[in-house]
């Protein structure tokens, strides 16, 4: 959760009322607080609570020349009939990285903690799903080919810097094949011309590829989104549509699985799980308030583990508790408070030294 006086800092920042020094100095003390929090609670993987962006995906954004940032043809919404744009990038420019995405959010990062420093970037999927074939502008990239090359050499070259910075834990926000089992959305996309089963191959096929020159000891792990905007979200379905797929043939060494609602489906899909790969379930929600009760996620748990060993399992929340930050696009407030952050976090740990 971003602090109050971290929001205010942000907003006064933008409008020009708090100068660069001012405002560096309350974000810098708000992400060692955010780190001073997570270690105290006894987490492992510690981030800056991507503090520094102004949404999950800006800091990429923001880092590479070209892009631009619109409403796309996918909505959030929720069970009570509220409704919001969900926004995408369009490529308006040649790609290029212009500077470290997440680099310097990493070196501040290791200063402050002992423990595992993590840092996030969304997926190459999430420059292209939601706007598909005007996801770039055709006179730059006639070839869409040239621009997923384009978008492979910018992850290739964030994560070379990254090892040489000594970072260990990289996580791929991953939206586009979640939403590729909601058939509102595969609509959505053949009605733009796509077909669904082609994208579920081609986003795979470049998260692969942007992950490919990787460090040896540089894990990567793969969180799976529906969506979180103030407790809407985008898609709905379990992951059997993409699960052999996913699980078969993504290079990376965990999945951090949304499982918080039925709307996630089943644990049957995670009988495709390679060996050596962990499934963090996603159990614990960052949409709704109520602290789930450690009996019920250990009753979640065995029945994962019907489908998969337990070894190979995990535990985490379902999302981020910082949902959208600053969004333009936001249309209501956070259903999580820093109180409940700290207990369903204290929960999940407890829950998962019990049985690991």
């Amino acid at each position: 959760m971003r602090p109050p006086e971290l929001m205010k800092a942000w907003r006064e920042h933008e409008e020009g009322g708090l100068g660069e020094a001012q405002f560096k100095k309350v974000l810098e003390s708000s992400i060692r607080q955010a780190a001073k929090l997570q270690e105290d609670l006894g987490l492992e993987y510690i981030t800056d609570g991507e503090f520094r962006r102004g949404g999950w995906s800006r800091g990429f954004l923001n880092a590479v020349e070209g892009f631009t940032f619109k409403a796309s043809y996918l909505t959030f919404h929720n069970d009570q009939g509220v409704s919001a744009p969900a926004p995408a990038p369009v490529a308006t420019k040649k790609l290029r990285r212009t500077r470290g995405i997440v680099t310097d959010d990493f070196a501040f990062l290791k200063k402050l903690t002992k423990r595992t420093p993590k840092v996030t970037m969304p997926t190459p999927s999430h420059m292209h799903f939601g706007h598909f074939g005007e996801a770039m502008d055709r006179a730059i990239y006639p070839d869409p080919a040239k621009y997923w090359d384009d978008l492979v050499r910018i992850y290739q070259e964030e994560i070379e810097a990254l090892g040489k910075l000594g970072c260990k834990f990289l996580q791929l926000d991953e939206v586009p094949l979640t939403l590729c089992c909601d058939d509102t959305n595969r609509g959505v996309a053949k009605k733009q011309g796509e077909d669904p089963e082609q994208l579920i191959d081609r986003y795979i096929e470049v998260i692969n590829r942007a992950i490919a020159k990787k460090p040896k000891d540089m894990r990567v792990a793969l969180h799976m989104c529906r969506g979180n905007m103030q407790g809407l979200w985008m898609g709905d379905g379990g992951y059997a549509p993409i699960a052999e797929r996913l699980f078969g043939r993504l290079k990376v060494d965990a999945y951090l699985l949304e499982y918080d609602s039925p709307r996630a489906g089943d644990f049957a899909p995670l009988k495709y799980l390679r060996k050596g790969q962990i499934a963090f379930l996603g159990l614990v929600s960052t949409k709704r308030p109520e602290v789930e009760s450690a009996d019920s996620l250990r009753r979640r748990i065995d029945e994962a583990s019907k489908h998969v060993r337990v070894e190979q399992l995990g535990l985490c929340p379902q999302c981020g508790f910082g949902s959208s930050a600053m969004s333009k696009f936001n249309v209501l407030p956070n259903p999580m408070t820093e109180d409940l952050e700290k207990r369903k976090l204290g929960r999940l740990l407890e829950v998962a030294a019990r049985i690991w």
